[in-house]
């Protein structure tokens, strides 16, 4: 992965032949282009228990039509960090009420999510 600097508050990201961009708010001094990094960061969070969920229905053959998360988050107000991650899964219409708890605890295994639980070390050296 790449990180290159994209001008004013842009920075920005190439894996596997993609782009991901970033920036700033305005009232941060970017131009607001596109998400913040902490926003792509609690984007994942939902994505990676999004793909767990999917993976669990298309097993099981069943439909993803209407299945969806919402997610909020608690702040702390002193650190401003994320103290809770919220998530409330909508079932797709007809979904078997027997593989609920199943598909929560696959939503469960998210790596991003496990990755939290026990953090990677980081080295930045120049």
């Amino acid at each position: 992965m790449e990180i290159t600097f994209g001008g004013n508050k842009k920075v920005n990201a190439y894996h596997n032949g993609f782009e991901i961009r970033t920036d700033q708010p305005e009232s941060a001094g970017g131009d607001g282009s596109a998400p913040t990094p902490f926003d792509l960061f609690l984007a994942s969070l939902g994505t990676c228990a999004g793909i767990f969920g999917v993976g669990f229905l298309q097993s099981r053959k069943l439909s993803a039509e209407g299945f969806k998360i919402d997610i909020s988050f608690d702040r702390d107000e002193k650190s401003h960090m994320v103290k809770k991650v919220a998530m409330r899964v909508t079932l797709p219409k007809d979904f078997p009420q027997q593989y609920k708890t199943a598909l929560i605890k696959s939503m469960e295994l998210c790596t991003v999510k496990r990755h939290l639980a026990a953090p990677p070390e980081f080295e930045i050296t120049a």
